[in-house]
């Protein structure tokens, strides 16, 4: 019918859209105040089907004839917006969490829809948002994380000059994570995007314990004569109180941060302090207990001395790697 006027149905969509919602004609300028006038019908052309459908809009022609004429006229339901992606039509289903991470709450939303809605025939369920943000942060952390320790090793086999020395380094790293890991657990068991950074930022500190004291170890061997298993024994003494003294001051700076769970400003900030906290605290304590005793097992052929142990004492005997 709107073809035999001469009426497109683009142009019929954007009259009747001018006519009943109305489109802005000019501004005016009232005590420093701009005002849009708005052009439209008048409300009693919009009060019933019978009054819309009876509204006259003008052809292409110059003729005018009724919308009922032209168009079907009836009470139907649809989206008042259209909204497109990737060049597919979208309809978004918002929600905020409260009280819960974000992640287990998807988790409860995709077992829900997967069990109990039946979509139809291409059709889609993607989920976006602070979650998909929260996803490609995680992935990029994950990816840093693998390319760190591997940063870490190699500056580690340089400095050391030995693969079997950067290995028992790298092994205190494990022992930073139990304490991590435990706070995360006792703090609610969210694994947020601040945690993940508070454990990248233990590798650094894990590692600076354990190359503090096999280069110690190292120095009292190749520099002062110290047998293998005495160096052990007096460089972990004489690295105690170093190692204890930086602990205990980084600790005292992170708790008014971890204590501040639910404080403005402090969202990042607390999740983070408490894996570092909990991660030192593991890792000092384990750190003089574990790399000696691996150290004093597997140690021996990267260092730069051979020890013979004698009854009276020891002697150092230098041999290659």
């Amino acid at each position: 019918a709107a073809a035999a006027v001469g009426l497109r149905a683009e142009d019929l969509a954007e009259t009747v859209d001018t006519a009943f919602n109305g489109h802005v004609a000019s501004q005016v300028l009232e005590e420093q105040k701009t005002y849009d006038v708005l052009v439209r019908f008048d409300d009693s052309s919009r009060q019933s089907l019978e009054s819309i459908g009876n509204t006259l809009i003008d052809t292409p022609t110059g003729a005018k004839v009724p919308i009922g004429q032209v168009a079907e006229v009836r009470v139907d339901q649809g989206p008042n917006t259209i909204n497109r992606e990737n060049v597919q039509r979208r309809i978004i289903v918002q929600a905020n969490v409260a009280d819960r991470d974000l992640g287990s709450v998807i988790n409860d939303v995709r077992a829900a829809v997967g069990s109990n809605v039946q979509l139809p025939q291409g059709y889609f369920v993607q989920y976006g948002g602070q979650f998909e943000a929260q996803e490609k942060a995680s992935r990029l952390i994950t990816l840093l994380s693998i390319v760190a320790i591997g940063g870490i090793f190699l500056l580690l086999f340089v400095a050391l000059k030995s693969a079997r020395s950067a290995v028992l380094v790298m092994a205190n790293l494990p022992l930073a994570l139990i304490g991590g890991v435990v706070m995360v657990f006792l703090s609610g068991g969210t694994l947020s995007i601040a945690s993940l950074v508070g454990f990248i930022t233990l590798f650094g500190i894990a590692t600076r314990n354990g190359i503090m004291l096999i280069s110690h170890y190292t120095h009292l061997m190749e520099e002062e004569g110290v047998g293998f298993r005495d160096a052990i024994v007096q460089g972990s003494m004489e690295r105690l109180s170093p190692i204890l003294m930086t602990a205990l001051v980084t600790g005292v700076g992170l708790i008014p941060l971890a204590l501040g769970a639910g404080e403005p400003g402090k969202e990042i900030q607390q999740p983070m302090a408490v894996v570092i906290l909990g991660g030192i605290v593991t890792s000092t304590f384990l750190n003089m207990i574990v790399i000696p005793a691996l150290y004093l097992k597997y140690g021996r052929a990267s260092a730069a001395v051979r020890v013979r142990d004698y009854p009276s004492g020891s002697e150092m005997v230098t041999s290659g790697d």
